[in-house]
């Protein structure tokens, strides 16, 4: 085994461990190349981002409060409308009530009519 650990190392070995260290180098160098490449572009599209935020937000802000304008509108329609139904469902009931009136009175006459015959 001591053999094996102290074993003289030829040139060519160790020219092959450094080209693969240098292939290794360059591979990493491509990689951050890429990675930075990918760091730029992101950067650029947070920041296209950010205006394009800046400049709707605005925009937003006013559907928003054509938005609460609306609903309180809606709300206030919807209650004018439950009072307005309210009183057509009272008058409705004071006409069956004429209505039931009228029928008496006209039974009434008739009844008498028949036994006048």
């Amino acid at each position: 085994m001591s053999e094996e650990v102290t074993r003289d190392f030829s040139g060519g070995d160790l020219q092959g461990i450094h080209a693969r260290f240098d292939s290794m180098n360059a591979r990493f160098d491509s990689v951050d190349g890429r990675l930075e490449g990918l760091d730029g572009r992101l950067t650029a599209l947070e920041d296209k981002v950010d205006r394009r935020l800046q400049e709707t937000r605005p925009i937003w802000e006013q559907v928003l409060a054509k938005l609460e304008s609306l609903e309180m509108e809606t709300r206030k329609g919807f209650r004018k409308l439950e009072r307005q139904m309210g009183q057509l469902a009272v008058d409705v009931i004071e006409v069956r009530g004429y209505q039931q009136d009228l029928e008496k009175r006209v039974d009434k006459i008739e009844d008498e009519r028949a036994q006048r015959s």
